[in-house]
């Protein structure tokens, strides 16, 4: 075994017959006496500044080509594979040289032929494993392994498993979520809130829980939802079997729901960088900017009862406070921000009045 064909099966680079020489090479010869001289060899002349991995970060790898050597058995169960990828590793693999690629290969090759089923240690990998976040000021869109299709709004946070089990679909949301579910009549799809669980089966609705917000609304685009609260002792209760244009709002403070009927516009055409209003309060108004900019929006009592309605589309804050003080009589303010102890600095401040006459 040269080490020129090792390189090439590295990289995913070697021909058939390469390849067939490399399994016979894992599992005859890998661990004999010479290519234990060779892995030592390399080891005593591995220069330890560049080695970027500590024992911690060498498990994750070896977790990382675990789930997926487990991904590739589960899809292609029946199939005969004559390559293998595994771009998550091939950086680290190829700067340590040789001095880990025997005993990877040699794990790598045992895995793949061993016989025992190994759908309970990928559940166990995967459950609650993956987490993506929508930064500040920008949208994302995640694609679940069930099909479902999920927009998260600014500063939003889904957690999900890789796979889902046998009865159920749930994932976890804080923030806001416009949820496109695919059908599974055995599979319910849970929305998990903390306070609230809305369930379907397959349906389009949008979810509305940030931290620290009084509310969590739900609206009902099309299909059918159950939504479900909380008690501080566990018990569940139902709020509502909800119907297409429904948005309901239960406030987790006084444990009260409200629900209303019309165009569900509003409430997501966020997902198409639009924000619509309707007769809002500057208040409203406000808490949606403060929220969508990372910036602090204070209101004074003499500009709380201006009404807006009015649709902005991907517009920058001070054009949006510029277009308040055309509509309505208000003025506002920057305060500058102040740096802090740590060398951080406090987020920018906008005071929002009612204009002098």
């Amino acid at each position: 075994m040269t080490r020129e064909i090792l390189n090439k099966f590295i990289n995913n680079h070697c021909t058939e017959e390469e390849l067939e020489e490399v399994y016979r090479w894992i599992k005859y010869e890998a661990l004999n006496e010479e290519f234990k001289n060779l892995g030592l060899k390399d080891w005593e002349n591995y220069r330890e500044e560049e080695k970027a991995w500590d024992e911690e970060k060498f498990s994750d790898l070896f977790d990382k080509i675990q789930l997926k050597i487990d991904l590739n058995r589960l899809q292609t169960e029946n199939k005969k594979t004559k390559s293998i990828t595994l771009p998550v590793v091939i950086t680290w693999v190829t700067r340590a040289a040789a001095i880990l690629l025997i005993p990877v290969l040699v794990f790598m090759y045992n895995t793949l032929n061993e016989k025992k089923k190994v759908t309970s240690q990928f559940t166990q990998l995967s459950v609650d494993s993956l987490e993506v976040n929508a930064p500040i000021g920008s949208r994302t869109v995640v694609q679940l392994s069930d099909g479902s299709e999920v927009h998260l709004n600014y500063g939003s946070k889904l957690k999900y498993p890789q796979v889902f089990g046998d009865d159920k679909r749930e994932v976890k949301l804080s923030g806001e979520g416009y949820f496109i579910v695919a059908h599974n009549p055995q599979k319910p799809f849970i929305v998990n809130t903390g306070k609230v669980k809305i369930k379907a089966l397959g349906t389009s609705f949008n979810v509305f829980a940030y931290p620290g917000n009084d509310h969590i609304e739900t609206t009902l685009v099309n299909g059918k939802v159950v939504v479900e609260k909380t008690g501080i002792t566990g018990t569940v209760g139902i709020i509502g079997e909800m119907i297409p244009g429904q948005h309901i709002n239960y406030n987790v403070q006084t444990d009260r729901a409200t629900s209303s009927f019309g165009s569900v516009e509003k409430y997501i055409a966020w997902t198409e960088g639009k924000m619509v209003f309707e007769d809002a309060t500057t208040t409203f108004v406000a808490e949606k900017l403060s929220r969508m900019f990372d910036v602090e929006i204070e209101v004074m009592d003499n500009a709380k009862d201006f009404l807006y309605t009015v649709t902005f589309v991907d517009e920058p804050l001070f054009q949006i406070l510029d277009l308040m003080t055309i509509a309505t009589p208000v003025n506002y303010k920057i305060i500058p921000r102040k740096k802090l102890p740590d060398g951080t600095f406090t987020k920018l401040k906008i005071i929002i009045e009612k204009r002098q006459q």
